[in-house]
């Protein structure tokens, strides 16, 4: 079935909405950039309450998988807590725990 003008337009709004959501994500974790950079510890942990507190946002469900933190696992994908980890000048590991993350400053 064709798509009708409706749907098209519904379809666009869909899309710019999910690229401000993106815009809006990015935004969250600069806060967490800034405070990496600011830090002169080789490496330290932090726990997802700490991270909430320096984004001032809850951290999505998502953040309790090692793979959404791992910046070294899969580098091709874009991902806005990743970006800003790497622009803080640290790597981020999920400890096994799965309530907290250790920043390790690169070389």
């Amino acid at each position: 079935m064709a798509k009708t003008a409706f749907d098209k337009i519904k379809s666009g709004l869909d899309d710019a909405k999910a690229y401000l959501d993106g815009l809006r994500n990015m935004n969250d974790y600069d806060a967490l950039r800034d405070y990496l950079k600011q830090q002169k510890l080789p490496e330290f942990v932090l726990s997802f309450e700490q991270i909430e507190e320096i984004i001032d946002a809850a951290l999505p469900r998502a953040a309790q998988r090692a793979s959404w933190w791992e910046t070294l696992r899969s580098p091709q994908e874009k991902m806005p807590q990743r970006e800003a980890c790497l622009a803080g000048g640290y790597i981020a590991t999920r400890m096994a725990d799965g309530k907290s993350v250790r920043f390790k400053r690169m070389k």
